[in-house]
């Protein structure tokens, strides 16, 4: 065979094994233009940012509002677009009781029809009592139609948890999330378990990671924030680790597509952060991820916060500037996501 001609077919099938379908990512049908270009910071002072591209071809977004009090949602047709576009407030915390302080990390989700908001919350009267809830819309357009709280999602213990997330696998659909395990010498490990409904929990829940290296260590004993994405035969899961100033950064999970995930020896931890600060492009404490595709429907990106500088008066907390980014997710020749490093604020080509 013609040695161009072998390389043509190699790379032909590189690119066919990165581009394998992940959950509730929508995927073009038809040839699309190259991704537009971006600006970064995309949107800011939205921190915790997801991004759900859904069959309609538009991008959903919502993000922890820097008040703490509400659940946002936008959508456009372009990643760009989401910069500009008009911002509803979809839900808001409770005057009191349940529900009435501390509303993070919102993820927008459809499943079976229905679109679902999983968050974290926690009683107006006892502040740091946080735990995850979910809110189901039946209507199509979930701008439209009526929120309803559908409760708690109940873990084994009835301890501070937060930053739910959902995926499917082999016909299955689990829960990651992040939590106080007692007895633990942590904050919080990542946890994950299968679903009996969209807020209902069965089986087992499996921890696959507690912090234990130095830099998930850093101000907090951290793992939280996963978020997954499978490709070339593994499912790859994020999850970021210490304290939310420029310490934060991501870990790495990986697992064979064919393991099963709720063997927590299926997942290898990779030792060294995956994504970090970086001095050179101004940007700091870079975490919290999700993942969406381009408007071409195949190239990769990534979804971040991070701030623009370094040093932080008080509690990070509450400091608002941790701004939604976006970047392409690359792909090393052995198949496993290449993250770089954050990119410099500006201009940013999207392919």
């Amino acid at each position: 065979m013609n040695p161009d001609r072998r390389l043509l077919l190699k790379s032909a099938a590189l690119a066919a094994g990165a581009l394998t379908a992940a959950p509730a990512v929508a995927r073009a049908t038809t040839p699309a233009a190259r991704p537009a270009p971006y600006a970064n910071p995309l949107v800011r002072q939205r921190a915790d940012p997801h991004i759900h591209r859904h069959t309609d071809g538009r991008y959903y977004f919502t993000a922890t509002a820097p008040e703490y009090d509400r659940i946002i949602l936008r959508r456009s047709r372009t990643l760009r677009g989401l910069a500009t576009a008009e911002e509803a407030v979809v839900w808001r915390k409770h005057a009191s009781g349940d529900m009435g302080a501390h509303i993070w990390a919102p993820e927008i989700h459809h499943i079976d029809g229905k679109w679902y908001l999983y968050f974290a919350a926690a009683p107006a009267d006892d502040v740091w009592k946080i735990r995850m809830w979910v809110l189901e819309n039946p209507h199509r357009d979930p701008f439209q139609g009526t929120w309803t709280e559908k409760g708690r999602i109940v873990t084994a213990w009835d301890t501070f948890s937060l930053d739910a997330t959902t995926f499917t696998h082999r016909g299955s659909r689990y829960l990651a999330w992040a939590q106080y395990e007692p007895g633990m010498d942590n904050n919080t490990a990542v946890f994950l378990s299968r679903m009996a409904d969209p807020w209902t929990l069965t089986g087992p829940q499996v921890r696959l990671t507690t912090p234990e290296y130095d830099w998930e260590c850093v101000g907090f004993k951290v793992n939280e924030g996963a978020s997954v994405i499978q490709r070339n035969g593994r499912v790859f899961m994020t999850y970021s680790a210490s304290a939310t100033d420029a310490n934060y950064c991501l870990g790495l999970l990986t697992a064979d597509a064919g393991s099963d995930l709720l063997d927590a020896a299926s997942w290898r931890k990779s030792p060294r952060p995956v994504f970090t600060s970086n001095e050179r492009t101004g940007q700091y404490g870079p975490g919290h991820n999700s993942f969406t595709v381009a408007e071409d429907g195949r190239t990769d990106v990534l979804v971040y916060h991070a701030r623009q500088y370094k040093d932080i008066t008080g509690d990070p907390l509450n400091d608002p500037n941790r701004h939604t980014r976006v970047q392409r997710l690359g792909w090393k020749p052995d198949g496993t996501p290449d993250f770089g490093v954050p990119v410099a604020d500006g201009r940013v080509v999207g392919g």
